[in-house]
Parts: structure tokens; C-alpha cells; sequence
């Protein structure tokens, strides 16, 4: 989850951006939701005066093509220049598509690097060469390191000008189509500014037809924007907060029970060793320090071995590249929250087998050997 919401590849200027991803009409009878048109965005949130760039890029396509009778799946998307301004891809060769070509509908691509393999094969550079996608020759001026599709704002195969797809956009006047929409603010003070100045735009556009009577659509940080994919009215963000926690909770309790269980029976097996360290004067306080200790050691060697077990899978499912472009990595900072929770799991877990301990009687303890 980590890695699908908070890798800045290759939106490095989060912190000052907004997204726009969805707009939802409502009407006494009917509800038509999904993403904006390329109209919406560049006739109304391109009028707004806080953002200093707006990226415009619409959902992937797919399409077919062939090399030496080989079919490849190609996914391409169309852009607008300041999408390259904004979004920081990392360029293995060439460069992004620039805002000339892009006002005068050159036929260029950026494509992958696993486009360029599956495509040309292993060959040290491609940009000047031609790919063939959906019928149409495009001069390669830029090969990029891909995304994978978990981050579905930008993810693609293939990127083209928007001005060189078969259909003008402009013509569609309605406020839906299948374009995302990127904000960018010239700090990320302004940021506040710009998500209410595109809050009190959408607020003052006119209805499309006399079905409807409400309209929603708001720019969002990308986390909000990644999760709003239901009713509008709400982002959703708690409702995933709530879900994950309450994951956490049930997968963490179930080994929790298990082990007050283990501890109790472990504790009790030892009871003739408790009555004997009591009779020679050692406090209810320190025995019970002791136990709690030895669970949080044990549950801390327990971590360890798993973070080791982590990166055997997480090395096996990149090698396996069941999601192109994805690269898992141990992230330090879950790591963290990982350990901290399962010390806290560790310790609630040994606390009521060592208050069972601590009421053992003396002669009750030593009669147990």
C-alpha cells in the first residue's frame, strides 16, 4: 500500500500539486460519475489564476500491434505540454515531447523501457526510429523508466500529443470524458488557495441538462485522489483508514490470543521455578518484569526473522513481475510502524500470563513440580 500511494515517481512536486479525477453529476433519478473531459479542464480549471501549470493527460488505451508476427499489447496515453513540465520521468535516452510539438500535432512518442525491449529487442537507442501503434507511425523522442499501473494517473506504455490523436478533444463541450487533470501551485503554501478556488469554480458551473442539480468534482492531494472513486460527497480516505486499521487489528489479535495462550501455558510450566525465586524473597514486581521482558525479546526476534522472511518475498515477486515496472523495496519507515506494533502486540500479549504469574501463592507454585 505503502509503495502504491506514496512513491513520488514520477510526481516528485506532490507537495504542491492537486488532482482532479472524477466528477459526479447527480439528478433526482440518475447519477453519471467518472472522469473529466479534456474541455472541463482546459476551458474552466485552465481559467483559474492560482495554478501556474495545469498537466492534462487522459486514462490509457490499449492496442495491438506486431513485430516479426509477435503481438504486443501497447497501453498509450495523450498529453498536454505542461504534463511533461510538471511530472519529473526519469529518461534512460532522449527527451519529453516539447510544447512545439505538441501545438503543431507531431506524430512523436515517449515510450517505456519495456516497450523498447519487447519492441526493438536489446539495441542501445531508439530515439529517431519509428513504433507503429493503432495504425498510426510515431517518431520516438524519448524513453522513459515506466510506472507501474497501480499509479493509474501515469501510467502508460506509450505517450503521445494529445493534438495528434485521431478524435479533437475540444469537441466534446460536455464536462465527462477520460481525462486527469494535475494542479500545480508555485509553492505548496498556495496550495490551500488553489483547492478553493477550484472548489468555488466547480460550485458556479452551469448544469449540462435539467436532469441534474448538482455537480461535484474537487482537486485533491494524491492520496484523496487515489482513493475517490465512489460518491463524490466523500473522498473515501477514512473509510480506507478505517478498513486498513481494522485489518492490522484482526491479523495482529489472532496471533496475540495465541501467544497469551503459549505464555500462560510456558509460565505455568515454570511455576515450581516461580515458587522457588519467591520463597527466596524475589518481588511479584520483578518476576513479572522479567516475563514481560522475555515476550518482548522473543516477539522482537520473531520481527527480525520475518523482515528476513520480507525480503525473500519481496525479491521473488520482482522476480516473478507480476506488476510491470513495480519494484518493491523494503520501506524503513513502514518497517518501523511494523516493529512498533508488533513490540506493542508483544507486550499486550505478555502482560496477563505475568499478572496470572504474580498471583501464584508460594506453596501452590512449589507443589506444581
Amino acid at each position: 500500500m505503502d509503495k502504491v500511494v506514496n512513491d513520488k515517481y514520477p510526481d516528485k512536486k506532490r507537495d504542491r500539486s492537486l488532482y482532479v479525477t472524477r466528477m459526479e453529476e447527480d439528478g433526482k433519478e440518475s447519477v453519471s460519475a467518472g472522469p473529466v473531459s479534456y474541455y472541463f479542464l482546459d476551458h474552466y480549471a485552465g481559467s483559474l489564476k492560482t495554478p501556474v501549470k495545469l498537466g492534462i493527460s487522459s486514462g490509457f488505451e490499449a492496442t495491438n500491434t506486431y513485430v516479426n508476427n509477435k503481438k504486443i499489447v501497447v497501453n498509450y496515453k495523450y498529453t498536454n505540454a505542461d504534463y511533461w513540465n510538471i511530472l519529473e520521468y526519469d529518461f534512460v535516452e532522449g527527451k519529453a515531447i516539447t510544447p512545439q510539438q505538441v501545438s503543431s500535432g507531431e506524430h512523436v512518442a515517449v515510450i517505456t523501457e519495456e516497450l523498447k525491449k519487447e519492441y526493438f529487442g536489446d539495441v542501445p537507442s531508439v530515439v529517431g526510429k519509428y513504433i507503429e501503434a493503432d495504425n498510426e507511425k510515431y517518431h520516438i523522442c524519448g524513453v522513459i523508466k515506466g510506472v507501474p499501473v497501480t499509479s493509474y494517473q501515469m501510467y502508460a506504455d506509450m505517450y503521445l500529443p494529445y493534438t495528434a490523436a485521431k478524435t479533437n478533444f475540444n469537441d466534446n463541450k460536455g464536462y465527462r470524458g477520460n481525462f486527469f487533470g494535475i494542479l500545480l501551485a508555485a509553492n505548496s503554501a498556495d496550495v490551500p488557495k488553489m483547492q478553493k478556488e477550484y472548489e468555488d469554480m466547480v460550485q458556479k458551473l452551469p448544469m449540462e441538462n435539467k436532469d441534474f442539480i448538482k455537480i461535484y468534482s474537487h482537486a485533491d492531494p494524491y492520496v484523496k485522489s487515489y482513493v475517490r472513486t465512489g460518491n463524490e460527497k466523500s473522498s473515501g480516505l477514512l473509510l480506507v483508514i478505517y478498513m486498513l486499521s481494522g485489518f492490522v487489528l484482526f491479523v495482529m489479535l489472532l496471533p496475540t490470543l495465541n501467544l497469551v495462550n503459549i505464555n500462560i501455558t510456558r509460565i505455568m510450566e515454570r511455576s515450581s521455578e516461580i515458587g522457588v525465586r519467591k520463597a527466596f524473597g524475589a518481588s511479584s514486581k520483578t518476576l513479572v518484569y522479567q516475563f514481560i521482558v522475555e515476550n518482548l525479546i522473543l516477539t522482537f526476534l520473531g520481527g527480525l526473522i520475518g523482515v528476513l522472511l520480507s525480503e525473500i518475498a519481496i525479491g521473488l515477486i520482482n522476480h516473478a513481475n507480476l506488476i510491470r515496472d513495480l519494484d518493491l523495496t523494503l520501506n524503513f519507515t513502514v518497517l518501523f510502524y511494523a516493529m512498533l506494533i508488533c513490540l506493542v502486540f508483544g507486550l499486550v500479549s505478555g502482560v496477563y500470563p505475568a499478572w496470572r504469574m504474580s498471583r501464584l501463592k508460594i506453596v501452590t507454585a512449589l507443589k506444581a513440580q
